[in-house]
């Protein structure tokens, strides 16, 4: 008889890095399951258009990050093998404008999660989406597993008492909790309230005359970017291993806003010089030294590395925005 296949449950599976995780899965042969808040089911064609394409594949169970009985529920009916915990409220504000809902979405919400499993799925095995946002103001370049974290947003607080807890559960409770402190991806299906998806799209626009102008903060700004296509494969892997550990996921190498813009541009045969405007009010902090991750770690024991370009990636989101406009 053959194995029965493996269940994955997915928390943001509507997002980015859920879409590309249901169809990495979905290839390996995983029944997948994610969790989706009952107004997105009500308003799927805006809500769900990036896994619009899988929705005959995959399970999809009502519920919400930032209430209990709802993942309970969710986790008891799914029974999963593996869960990644990808939810979050993820829009980086430096001035704190939404503090009390970033914190209390992230931390209880992973708390949720890990309680949940702990309660009716301890063997599963458990990821959680940390991010770079963690080191914040990094006393040291490249960032590793080791660095110590100095967040300076909400958002980067949450995420490290959540990466935190992750820990803790592994470390008193015995379960296969793995954290992954992943650095900027992106891709054609990223948000656009994010500098990159800004930039393609508004590049896009301005080639086929639809709007004049981009303005932005300060483009000398640097990060370290990759391609969310790659990274969630990243996350599976962690899952794959003997032991539960936690993983820096990057590229390695740094690029400014202005190196995206020339690249965004470039590929249209535009100078992005003669439309860009800087506003003041869109300039966050410098770091005193780069955000860029060392991905060591992960090329030794996952045997992972990130393999698409910069310039393939924001070449590849930039003729998605074109497309899309066209359409």
């Amino acid at each position: 008889m053959a194995a029965s296949a493996k269940k994955a449950f997915i928390t943001g599976i509507s997002g980015q890095d859920g879409s590309y995780l249901a169809e990495l899965l979905l290839d390996k042969g995983y029944e997948v399951y994610g969790l989706i808040r009952r107004e997105s089911l009500e308003d799927a064609t805006h809500r769900l258009r990036r896994i619009d394409h899988l929705r005959d594949q995959i399970t999809l169970v009502p519920g919400s990050i930032d209430n209990y009985p709802s993942i309970f529920s969710a986790i008891r009916q799914v029974v999963p093998d593996e869960v990644y915990h990808l939810a979050a409220y993820s829009y980086v504000s430096f001035n704190f404008d939404d503090e009390l809902s970033t914190l209390n979405t992230n931390v209880n919400g992973t708390h949720y999660v890990l309680s949940c499993c702990r309660e009716l799925v301890p063997d599963s095995r458990i990821y959680f989406a940390g991010s770079s946002e963690m080191f914040g103001k990094a006393e040291s370049s490249p960032q590793n597993e080791k660095t110590p974290f100095r967040p300076r947003s909400v958002y980067g607080i949450s995420k490290v008492a959540s990466f935190d807890m992750n820990r803790a559960y592994r470390e008193h409770y015995d379960m296969f909790t793995c954290g992954g402190i992943l650095f900027n991806h992106e891709s054609p299906r990223r948000g656009f309230q994010f500098v990159t998806r800004k930039i393609t799209h508004h590049a896009a626009r301005i080639k086929l005359g639809l709007q004049d102008t981009i303005t932005l903060g300060n483009i000398d700004a640097t990060r370290d970017w990759g391609h969310s296509r790659e990274y969630v494969d990243a996350m599976w892997r962690m899952l794959q291993q003997d032991q539960p550990d936690d993983y820096v996921i990057a590229t390695g190498v740094s690029h400014s806003v202005r190196d995206l813009l020339d690249v965004a541009f470039g590929s249209l045969g535009l100078d992005f010089n003669k439309y860009l405007r800087i506003d003041e009010r869109f300039v966050r902090p410098t770091e005193p030294v780069p955000l860029v991750g060392n991905p060591q770690k992960a090329r030794d024991v996952l045997g992972w590395q990130a393999q698409v370009t910069f310039e393939e990636l924001i070449e590849e989101m930039v003729q998605n925005d074109l497309d899309l406009l066209q359409k």
